[in-house]
């Protein structure tokens, strides 16, 4: 069995619906990963979610929707008086814009522990976590987070994910990124973001600056350009095809690109593969509300659940 640990900070969403309410549901980037890795792979893989909630009534709803969706939540602690992050989705002029509220988010102190780390990530073989689990992280945090990692031994899977406003400067981001990056096996960064912050002028420029940091494997996003895949055995591009329907959300649709890439590789698929099952994926988030896709659970992954 592969047993795959995704660390980072799911959060509570308040999305909009009709006459003025909102929905309550529950996302975040490394979440919306560990659910679709969770619904991609089989029984043969384990998915666990490693992070840190509170003891409220709404933390206990969060591990509920967590646990139901098939991924694991041994690994979450619950501590004593703290409470989840939270955000807002509102329209601005047909755009989807956020507010978040995620200073005192207890996932936060999801590094705080180290034997619970280690425990967390004993026999992990795939280890995935993003620029926005650094970001929340203390600088202590991290590192104690990275050595963690490192005496697991799993190889790593880093999406940079850069939201410049849960940084204290470019800086600071700019080099807790590439320290991130030179720990990490498999890369998955998004051009726009990666140039605005490093000045890449082109994906090309984006995985020579990952390789020279050390990356086997480098994924680069471009919306809906082609991605862009390089390791030591070459690079190629593969493009989307044209959507059948117009995009109804993009919310997530990078999470999903990230997990169906890896889901592809973990079974097998060559390169090539990966890419247009990451894109045929990613394609359906596009084309529903929200950054998960609304499916029956299937019965195998309530078999292979972990109880906490």
């Amino acid at each position: 069995m592969t047993r795959i640990v995704v660390i980072g900070e799911c959060m509570v969403e308040m999305a909009p619906v009709d006459g003025g309410l909102y929905r309550m549901g529950f996302a975040g980037d490394t979440f919306n990963m560990a659910w679709h890795l969770r619904y991609l792979l089989g029984p043969a893989h384990s998915v666990d979610y490693l992070s840190a909630v509170g003891d409220d009534s709404t933390s206990q709803a969060m591990l509920d929707f967590i646990q139901l969706q098939g991924v694991g939540i041994a690994h979450i602690r619950q501590i004593s008086g703290a409470s989840p992050g939270l955000y807002l989705i509102r329209q601005e002029n047909g755009d989807r814009a956020f507010n978040y509220w995620r200073e005192t988010s207890a996932a936060r102190q999801l590094a705080d522990d180290p034997a619970a780390l280690a425990r967390a990530l004993q026999e992990a073989d795939l280890v995935c976590l993003s620029g926005i689990t650094l970001a929340i992280l203390s600088p202590t945090a991290r590192e104690t987070l990275w050595s963690a990692i490192a005496a697991s031994g799993a190889q790593v899977a880093f999406d940079p994910n850069i939201r410049p406003k849960l940084w204290s400067s470019q800086e600071d981001c700019r080099a807790v990124l590439t320290d991130a990056a030179m720990r990490s096996d498999v890369i998955l960064p998004s051009f726009d973001d990666d140039a605005a912050l490093f000045g890449d002028a082109t994906p090309q420029a984006t995985v020579a600056r990952y390789t020279r940091l050390g990356a086997g494997e480098v994924v680069v996003k471009d919306a809906a350009r082609p991605a862009l895949y390089s390791s030591s055995k070459g690079t190629l591009g593969v493009a989307a095809k044209r959507l059948a329907r117009p995009v109804v959300d993009a919310t997530g649709a990078g999470d999903a690109f990230n997990a169906a890439w890896l889901a592809a590789r973990l079974e097998g698929a060559a390169p090539k593969e990966a890419l247009i099952t990451a894109h045929k994926h990613a394609a359906r988030v596009l084309q529903v509300p929200g950054a998960l896709l609304v499916v029956k659970r299937r019965a195998s992954l309530a078999k292979s659940t972990p109880k906490a």
